[in-house]
């Protein structure tokens, strides 16, 4: 029953995608999504040996197929589509490149405290002139996580993180903590496909609100 609830859940935010993409949009926005780690650098290492830089690369793939569904896709990219290693520099550089809208970087957290739960979303804590729309974004996400998923609020936090510090000058630019992989019950949670379609869908769904303002 918990599962059929699950499905039944995904299918109505599914269709209440597709109204939403189904509206116009007057001038299509570019979308980057930083998939954090790769190659060498797992990242954090959950409790049943899931690694953070696999989790965030199957959701950003996730994205990427539930956006493509759509009648009207989002112009979307990816920092990385596979297990590769790009330094923090160079990501910015690529997301310069691409001439980003809004930058979103994924993530997973770890905690030598197994009990340690929940969805924290970080701004960069320097002033741009896109600090208030990324901080909107960033409460959008974490919202959308929330009431979707299920998933604690641990708060939208300013950080000086050098994805962020390089990105805020020119698009708003937020960092997401999907989790903890060292707790038990998230860690299990995101390892499961359904599960990570979900939090895909989530994330998109805050995206589109974003570019409607």
């Amino acid at each position: 029953m918990k599962n059929l609830l699950k499905n039944v859940s995904f299918v109505i935010l599914l269709l209440k995608m597709c109204l939403i993409f189904g509206q116009e949009v007057d001038v299509q926005r570019r979308i980057v999504i930083d998939v954090g780690h790769g190659g060498k650098d797992a990242g954090a290492i959950g409790v049943n040996g899931i690694q953070e830089k696999d989790v965030v690369l199957s959701i950003a793939n996730a994205i990427l197929k539930l956006n493509n569904e759509l009648k009207k896709p989002l112009d979307i990219y990816l920092i990385r589509y596979s297990d590769t290693l790009i330094s923090l520099s160079d990501r910015t550089k690529l997301a310069k490149a691409l001439k980003a809208d809004l930058f979103i970087s994924l993530h997973c957290n770890h905690s030598d405290n197994p009990n340690a739960r929940g969805i924290e979303v970080f701004v960069a804590n320097s002033n741009s002139q896109y600090s208030e729309d990324a901080t909107w974004l960033a409460f959008q996400s974490q919202a959308a996580l929330n009431k979707e998923l299920g998933f604690d609020s641990r708060g939208v936090k300013f950080a000086n993180f050098q994805v962020l510090r390089g990105t805020i000058d020119y698009c708003p630019a937020v960092l997401i903590e999907l989790g903890f992989l060292s707790n038990h019950d998230e860690g299990n949670f995101i390892s499961e496909n359904n599960n990570i379609e979900h939090i895909a869908l989530s994330i998109l769904s805050s995206i589109q609100k974003s570019i409607e303002l």
